[in-house]
């Protein structure tokens, strides 16, 4: 294993659709770092035990308010870790516009990076059949078009990386080696 990065608490967000490896790639990140803490917007979701309106290509209003609501206390979350000296991994589906607000949502903590991973669909849709909670179940909510989407609306914040090819520990050493890139003003 390699050297972990300087202990110099920073926010990594991380971003991509269903399937690009953010909760894997996200944990093995978080790793790096002492002291770190993941925050998973997956696991907020969760959290909604009765009620719980999914996002789908047409969301409901509902459903965008649990997602604005899950944004909100991802946010929050990370900030508080940050204040006390965590660098902090949060992942999400952190598409379009969401993904502005998000870090608008964090404010000024101190170093922030953004890294979007972007592997094509059919490495996406491989990953999520070996999944046993898959995202791609024939329901309308498909890989290539929200794809689409992703790659269309999303802001270019920080480092985009094409990880087809990677496995997760290489992708997570790309990200190190590359964490400059990643850094927002």
């Amino acid at each position: 294993m390699n050297a972990r990065p300087p202990a110099r608490p920073r926010i990594l967000v991380v971003t991509g659709i269903p399937g690009s490896g953010k909760s894997t790639v996200g944990a093995l990140l978080a790793r790096r770092f002492d002291p770190a803490v993941l925050v998973e917007g997956d696991v907020l979701r969760r959290m909604v035990v009765t009620g719980r309106a999914e996002m789908t290509p047409a969301p409901s209003r509902q459903a965008l308010h649990q997602y604005g609501l899950r944004l909100r206390h991802l946010a929050q979350l990370t900030r508080s870790y940050a204040a006390e000296g965590f660098t902090v991994v949060a992942e999400d589906n952190l598409l379009g516009e969401h993904l502005e607000r998000f870090v608008g949502l964090l404010g000024d903590t101190g170093p922030r990076h953004v890294i979007a991973l972007a592997p094509d669909c059919d490495a996406v849709l491989s990953r999520d059949a070996s999944r046993a909670d898959q995202a791609y179940d024939g329901d309308g909510w498909g890989a290539r078009e929200l794809d689409r989407v992703f790659r269309r609306d999303t802001a270019r914040l920080g480092l985009w990386l094409d990880t087809s090819g990677q496995k997760a520990e290489e992708t997570v050493q790309e990200i190190l080696d590359r964490l400059d890139e990643s850094a927002l003003p």
